[in-house]
């Protein structure tokens, strides 16, 4: 078992920064894909960035350019870097972790709320 514990959200003023942090604890040898997913209000759960386990990025939607992701691996932590935040990436926010290619490990969310 794998336990994630988010922290760093808040609330920011558009055009604002704030880091998230994911950290694992628990059976963490297998993690490999490592990501961030958002939810706002009244919409699904989208992919917001995803790092492999070497190291490699992806950004989704309106993020690219202004997000990075990126992964300690001696503190078993992800980071959500987010810069010029905007209303619309108010949400909370969840990190994701797969071990083993096969199972998958949420955390509890962190909000993210971006005033205008």
């Amino acid at each position: 078992q794998v336990q994630l514990v988010e922290s760093g959200g808040g609330l920011v003023q558009a055009g604002g920064s704030l880091t998230l942090s994911c950290a694992a604890s628990g059976d963490t040898n297998r993690i490999n894909v490592l990501s961030w997913y958002r939810q706002a209000p009244g919409k699904l759960r989208e992919l917001v960035a995803r790092i492999s386990a070497g190291g490699a990025t992806s950004y989704f939607g309106s993020v690219k350019g202004r997000f990075t992701i990126s992964r300690d691996d001696a503190k078993n932590t992800v980071y959500l870097q987010m810069n010029s935040l905007k209303p619309e990436d108010t949400a909370v926010y969840y990190c994701n972790m797969v071990a083993g290619g096969i199972y998958e490990y949420w955390g509890q969310g962190t909000q993210v709320t971006v005033s205008s």
